[in-house]
């Protein structure tokens, strides 16, 4: 068995995910996340009781108190008593372990769903907090600045410019107009400098907003989902802490990541790229090798729309619903987490042609 080959077939069956939003402050996190979750539950005919493991992405720091997650469980249904497990990171790498659940054979299902509220507090200052303690955090350099460092290295190494960064805006969000849960569809103008050389227009909106999709196992797959997205592979790595000592104009991480998971092996024909900024997308098509075959974030991305804690996840759904409705045969997902491109996931998803 090659190492990105798994023993067992895992699915992804179905992928529901909020309406993106500005603000929610007429709804809790809970009162956000049901509907969702009903939603994906539905496209199945699967109940609670039916799944066999239950996960979730979100974050504390967002929420402004520890153990925010447990609330959500609300909406999920804890009683009876449910196998249920949490990560402190985007929704995608709680999917990872779902992936990992099923392939051991404990469950045949799993539930997968992640969250974030961004509007009631500043994003940008709160994601300082993922950065070095000790040399980096102290001088709260917040998340466009960071990814200004990293587009303008990408200008000064002659890899894009401006105008290329607009046209990814462009195109992203034009895409975006074919999709009804975009926070920002259809193109807009790039607007002011927010940190040189990034526009508004090359960062993400701020917003509210959720996702699930269900896993499963085998014929299980099969007998929920006319056509299953199949996981071929799927790895995460990550990148040195220190930002000092990263070519930020280039992403090995990804790049081994894609390899292990065998992304490499041969052309995919949609990429779902986790690219908060247009920057991130030059670094990412780059380390994976994608070219002008590949339609690249037909969703729009997470330039119209980057729910904190449930992009990535929401890659992974998009990917999986071309596959679902045969407009993929063969499609990569990437999520990321943490500055400049930090930490990369990527997956390899698959149909197959029934009788």
């Amino acid at each position: 068995m090659t190492p990105h080959r798994p023993a067992r077939e895992v699915a992804i069956v179905a992928f529901a995910q909020s309406d993106h939003r500005r603000r929610t402050d007429d709804l809790s996190e809970v009162e956000m996340v049901m509907p969702v979750l009903h939603d994906v539950l539905r496209q199945t005919g699967l109940k609670t009781s039916d799944i066999g493991f239950t996960c979730s992405g979100s974050s504390d720091y967002l929420a402004g108190r520890a153990f925010s997650f447990t609330m959500a469980l609300d909406g999920v249904g804890a009683w009876p008593p449910i196998s249920e497990s949490h990560v402190e990171m985007d929704g995608a790498w709680a999917l990872y372990e779902a992936w990992v659940k099923l392939l051991t054979g404990e469950a045949d299902t799993a539930l997968v769903y992640a969250y974030g509220k961004a509007s009631p507090g500043s994003v940008r200052d709160v994601l300082t907090r993922q950065l070095d303690p000790y040399y980096v955090a102290p001088l709260w350099p917040d998340s466009v600045a960071l990814a200004a460092l990293q587009a303008q290295a990408l200008v000064d190494a002659g890899h894009t410019d401006e105008p290329a960064l607009a046209a990814i805006a462009a195109r992203s969000r034009t895409d975006a107009a074919e999709n009804p849960h975009a926070q920002l569809p259809g193109a807009r103008p790039q607007g002011d400098y927010l940190v040189r050389p990034l526009r508004t227009g090359d960062c993400p909106p701020i917003g509210d907003g959720a996702a699930a999709v269900i896993l499963a196992a085998g014929d299980r797959a099969r007998d929920l989902c006319e056509r299953p997205a199949w996981i071929r592979g799927m790895d995460h790595r990550i990148e040195a802490h220190s930002l000092g000592v990263r070519d930020l104009t280039d992403s090995p991480s990804t790049r081994l990541a894609a390899e292990r998971a065998g992304a490499f092996d041969r052309p995919v024909d949609t990429a779902e790229l986790h690219a908060p900024f247009t920057s991130q997308e030059v670094v990412l098509t780059k380390a994976l090798g994608l070219d002008d075959t590949v339609r690249i974030n037909p969703s729009g991305g997470a330039l119209a729309a980057n729910p904190v804690m449930a992009a990535g996840l929401v890659r992974l759904g998009e990917a999986a619903a071309r596959i679902h409705r045969g407009a993929s045969d063969r499609a990569l997902a990437h999520a990321t987490s943490g500055p400049c491109l930090q930490q990369n996931l990527v997956a390899v998803l698959e149909g197959e042609n029934r009788a």
